[in-house]
């Protein structure tokens, strides 16, 4: 659902709207700058590349498609592309090696696994929050937490029996609210 909020901001950028640039720049610049950051150990081409990125987006350089994959990771290889170039730009500059060219291209299948990571647990979040009270804290305390069922028994005061049975229901529950995007139909 996010992603289908990213194609249509991104259409819309086509059309310039100068919002839709907005709200995606407000969604992914900490993060992207964060990417970026990380790979170069520099503000200076962080900030470089984030700004690169969106003017990219303005112009309606680098077109998206579904056909090349998700929007965000669709962004992020850009983005990686755009601070490889600027490396390049600065190769005579010596706090720059090749080696980081090496780094960059590694980094970013863990970059992508991170965003899908971030986005799952999103996912798990909400879907907890809908179960009851009970149900919570016993999920928290047991999977968050890593308690033994025995010992939210002993904390909490009740019967194994009672934690058993919530933690059944609860996973039961969470299975049909993950099982389902928000209008209600089944994950493909």
């Amino acid at each position: 659902m996010k992603e289908q909020n990213d194609v249509v901001l991104y259409n819309r950028i086509k059309e310039r709207d100068k919002k839709a640039l907005e709200l995606l720049y407000d969604k992914y610049e900490r993060i992207l700058y964060s990417f970026i950051y990380r790979l170069t150990n520099s503000s200076d081409i962080a900030e470089e590349a984030v700004q690169e990125v969106f003017i990219k987006l303005w112009r309606g350089k680098g077109v998206y498609s579904d056909e090349k994959g998700k929007f965000s990771s669709w962004l992020f290889t850009i983005t990686r592309n755009t601070a490889i170039d600027i490396v390049r730009k600065s190769k005579n500059d010596p706090i720059f090696s090749e080696e980081i060219f090496d780094f960059i291209e590694d980094d970013h299948p863990q970059i992508d696994e991170q965003l899908q990571w971030k986005e799952e647990q999103q996912r798990v979040r909400h879907a907890v929050s809908k179960l009851s009270e009970d149900q919570k804290k016993i999920i928290q305390s047991v999977y968050f937490k890593g308690l033994t069922q025995q010992k939210v028994a002993e904390e909490q005061q009740i019967p194994l029996g009672t934690v058993k049975g919530r933690v059944r229901l609860a996973l039961r529950k969470l299975k049909t609210y993950l099982g389902t995007d928000a209008e209600g139909r089944a994950d493909s």
